[in-house]
């Protein structure tokens, strides 16, 4: 089993005026170890409007400095929203090329329909759209890295014309894909498809064994394939999965504080049964007013990888168990000094056994699926556009409303640049 970070830059109030820049940098230097202690990913979610909650609204510009300052840790999009509103799949495919590249092919690419009404109709989405719209999205998205040209599509959400989409990714076809699953219906529609299950596992590793299961069956019997890179994978997040390790349990638990449970409190407000104002509702003050009321709100003893080096590998050798390929382990709100010196005590204690394991797990998986990959791949449904005009072409000037509008802004500017050229001769020439 692979074990993972995930970040959703919680930044709880109150703030002061320089927050949210060292919150960022908190995280670099906190991936930098993460990368030099063996951590497999790092997950990284994209959110929008959800203050206190998420400060994650541009994930491909973190990953792109995390890049920079890491040689090994995969660089995971936790995931992006592919509705076109918020992220057109031609500029999906051009910035997760351009980290593919930055980070020398270190790019997963999770996906996610957005599900809370802040996000939503913020985009002025309609929920009924949004599956359709991801499942556009993605096959344009994945068609744009590996189209050359991308021959265009029309279809109930998104349309574009022909056009040659750079840069490509240098993993070929394309990064691993993968799709957010809350549901276990969502993760068969994900086995059905050959992609990687971000599962959001909230029921401990009894019952996850039973998704993992699940999750392979449904892939042997009836994926019917369209992106060109399989990633049979199930990959396994949950509201008990909150890391803070330490020299003993009872350090830990200190410095994991009451902040543990605010991940799934965030959930519970912004998407099932809070009232937001923006910029007015205080999310951490009716975090700590619940936990008030009910203290298991705030996690404790054995509900995360929480502890001791020891009480942390016992935590997690149940999730290994399991059978889920990779555990995500989620970051505490402003807690960097902690969660450094988890990474750290992760690294020297808790990851080499794991690594050792997952290096013969992977082998032995490829080995057993080669069968069932075969049989898959004989079921694939071809993803293909139309058949590329070799007498198309653009340019020109844009026009608009039925050829009344002429963009003009070029022609005048270089007009302007003519003109100095001009002008500059002209000068050249008088002061020979």
């Amino acid at each position: 089993m692979k074990i993972s970070l995930f970040y959703e830059f919680a930044l709880p109030r109150p703030w002061v005026a320089d927050d949210e820049r060292q919150m960022f940098q908190d995280g670099l230097d906190e991936v930098e170890a993460a990368d030099k202690a063996g951590f497999s990913t790092v997950w990284l979610t994209e959110h929008h409007f959800l203050e206190e909650y998420c400060h994650s609204t541009a994930p491909e510009m973190f990953l792109a400095a995390a890049s920079q300052r890491t040689k090994d840790i995969r660089l995971g999009f936790g995931v992006m929203h592919l509705p076109p509103a918020i992220n057109h799949p031609a500029r999906i495919a051009e910035r997760v090329s351009s980290l593919d590249l930055l980070s020398n092919g270190r790019v997963e690419f999770g996906t996610g329909e957005g599900s809370s009404v802040g996000e939503l109709d913020g985009f002025n989405i309609d929920p009924a759209d949004k599956r359709g719209q991801w499942e556009e999205s993605l096959d344009v998205a994945i068609r744009c890295m590996i189209e050359e040209p991308f021959t265009g599509f029309k279809g109930n959400h998104i349309q574009m014309p022909a056009r040659n989409v750079v840069p490509k990714p240098v993993q070929s076809p394309h990064p691993p894909v993968w799709v957010a699953c809350t549901r276990p219906s969502s993760v068969q529609m994900a086995a059905q498809k050959g992609i990687g299950a971000l599962s959001f596992a909230y029921t401990g590793p009894g019952p996850l064994a039973e998704r993992v299961r699940g999750y392979y069956q449904e892939f042997e019997d009836k994926a019917e394939p369209t992106i060109p890179q399989l990633n049979p994978n199930i990959l396994a997040i949950g509201g008990d999965l909150s890391m803070m390790v330490a020299p003993t349990d009872e350090q830990a638990l200190q410095r994991l504080g009451v902040g543990g449970g605010f991940f799934s409190f965030g959930i519970m407000h912004y998407y099932m049964t809070g009232q937001h104002t923006p910029g007015r509702t205080g999310v951490w003050d009716r975090y700590l007013e619940a936990v008030k009321e009910d203290e298991t709100l705030a996690y404790g003893p054995g509900r995360g990888a929480i502890g001791s080096p020891d009480t942390v590998r016992e935590f997690l050798r149940g999730y290994e168990e399991s059978g889920v390929d990779e555990i995500i382990l989620l970051l505490n709100p402003r807690s960097h000094e902690g969660t450094m010196e988890s990474i750290e005590l992760m690294g020297k204690h808790v990851l080499p056994e794991f690594i050792e394991r997952d290096a013969k797990q992977v082998a032995a998986k490829a080995k057993r699926l080669e069968p069932i990959i075969e049989k898959v791949e004989a079921r694939r449904k071809p993803l293909a556009g139309p058949a590329f005009d070799e007498n198309y072409s653009f340019g020109g000037l844009p026009t608009g409303r039925g050829g009344t509008f002429t963009a003009s802004e070029i022609p005048e500017a270089m007009a302007e640049i003519n003109e100095g050229r001009v002008q500059a001769a002209q000068r050249a020439k008088d002061e020979q």
